[in-house]
């Protein structure tokens, strides 16, 4: 029969010493169970240890990534908002621009519709070159121009001719609509340069003076009822 052969145990065994004179030794017996268990364990915290480094790291890592990522976003970011400023800044100044170019059309429309509506107010002398001027009281007020040859019958102010016809006394009239409640007739034996339905504007020539039709029968309406001329002449000299 074969002997069982017996495993052997060994044991460890710890020997303490003191520097001291009269210091001993202590030995301790350490069982190989327990010094399994430690090395075991020392195994696991520093696999612990080591993984946490590795781990750490990438973390840290995918961190300062995220981190980069973010800087680079927000000086886009940046960028942008600055081109935008940029551009809002450049349409302000358009607006400005424009703003100003409409109010100054604004204005010359204004001011060329005034001189326009000024221009339809028959303030004017219809007369070019020196007249004398009789007025008549009686009946409807006209003013009588006497003026010399070569001077001309003009339009008091801008408008529409509303006739052209015969006139008893002074040969042929001519009438002018200027749009705001206006009407202006002209009396003379000469002929008319004008046509019904001309548009006609201040200083228009209606007719020409000669020897034979030196005289002017000019009337003025307002609203349909005839008004004294002088009230809006402009008479200068």
């Amino acid at each position: 029969m074969r002997r069982r052969k017996h495993k052997r145990k060994m044991n460890r065994v710890v020997i303490v010493t003191s520097d001291a004179v009269d210091g001993g030794s202590r030995q301790y017996r350490i069982r190989p169970w327990f010094s399994r268990i430690v090395t075991l364990v020392l195994c696991v915290l520093i696999g612990v240890v080591i993984g946490y480094f590795v781990y750490e790291e990438r973390i840290w890592g995918a961190a300062f990534a995220q981190n980069s990522e973010q800087s680079a976003s927000l000086q886009a970011l940046e960028e942008e908002n600055a081109s935008l400023k940029n551009e809002v800044q450049a349409l302000n100044e358009q607006i400005r621009i424009l703003s100003t170019t409409v109010n100054e059309k604004v204005q010359i429309e204004t001011e060329l519709s005034a001189q326009l509506e000024q221009q339809r107010i028959p303030s004017k002398l219809p007369l070019t070159g020196p007249a004398s001027i009789e007025e008549v009281s009686e009946g409807e007020p006209m003013c009588i121009f006497t003026a010399s040859a070569g001077s001309m019958v003009v339009a008091a102010a801008g408008g529409t001719v509303l006739s052209v016809s015969d006139d008893d006394e002074y040969g042929h009239n001519v009438r002018i609509d200027h749009g705001n409640g206006y009407i202006t007739v002209y009396r003379n034996q000469g002929d008319a340069t004008v046509k019904q339905g001309d548009s006609v504007v201040q200083g228009a020539t209606l007719f020409v003076i000669g020897e034979d039709n030196n005289k002017l029968g000019y009337q003025m309406m307002k609203d349909n009822e005839f008004i004294d001329p002088m009230e809006l002449l402009s008479i200068s000299g």
